[in-house]
């Protein structure tokens, strides 16, 4: 587990946010060993590329900049992946952020000419494992926006895949990095949870993010959204319960 002590970014939380993790790998008999690895890879994989905005002292600075923008008490939507464009509408008129769900962005594309580009002005961050689209996600980091990047045991080759891409673009987007292992980590950080949504509500509450500023859209668990990508219909059901739970946690008490 990653505490603000140990990494000086991120607030900590609450204990079951990252015991959860330990239960998610059991039930779908996954290997810390692996996320670890994968982890280790992608913060040598990053840094290796010596992209000016990508090392370690600026990806903090993306973390603080991010930080900032969320603690003037800004409600703050995340797009999750079965959002519909008229939920977007509606938090835009509520003066909501967004912060995106991986493919989830791509409900932005959808939307009437006369909000796109307020929604995209007011995108703060993509929270990404990798499988989100690569022509959307890179349609999105040409405009700078930071993508938090996420590593775990068996998506090293959608990281890959999607920090490639992002180097050889014109404009490389900020990045930090999170994985999903108990141990300390240097170069990347643990903000709880499981799924890219989750994943995302976590990140906000552990940059600073007040929990009743967050607005979560198209987060439903009995049904795949429609941006989720290729995925197994069946296990990402499952998935989708275990991100249930994460929520629980991080709002019950809201």
């Amino acid at each position: 587990m990653v505490t603000e002590a140990d990494a000086g970014r991120l607030e900590f939380m609450d204990e079951r946010l990252f015991t959860i993790q330990g239960r998610f790998r059991d039930a779908f008999g996954w290997d810390e060993v692996d996320d670890r690895a994968s982890a280790v890879a992608l913060v040598k994989a990053v840094e290796d590329v010596r992209i000016a905005l990508w090392s370690r002292s600026m990806r903090e600075a993306t973390l603080a900049s991010l930080r900032g923008r969320l603690a003037r008490g800004q409600p703050t939507a995340v797009l999750g992946a079965a959002v519909e464009p008229v939920e977007v509408i509606s938090a835009l008129a509520a003066g909501c952020s967004l912060v995106a769900a991986d493919g989830g962005v791509g409900v932005l594309e959808e939307l009437p000419a006369s909000v796109a580009e307020v929604a995209r002005q007011r995108l703060l961050l993509v929270v990404s494992d990798g499988d989100g689209g690569l022509e959307r996600l890179l349609a999105v980091a040409a405009r700078g926006v930071p993508f938090a990047v996420h590593a775990h045991g068996d998506n090293e080759q959608e990281w890959r895949t999607l920090l490639t891409a992002f180097a050889d673009s014109a404009t490389p987007p900020p990045l930090i990095l999170t994985h999903q292992t108990p141990t300390t980590l240097r170069g990347a950080d643990n903000p709880g949870g499981f799924t890219d949504g989750d994943r995302a509500a976590c990140l906000l509450v552990a940059l600073g993010c007040a929990r009743e500023d967050i607005r979560l859209l198209g987060f439903q668990s009995d049904v795949v959204g429609r941006w989720s990508g290729d995925t197994d219909q069946q296990i990402k059901l499952r998935k989708l319960k275990w991100m249930d739970e994460v929520l629980d946690i991080l709002f019950k008490s809201r």
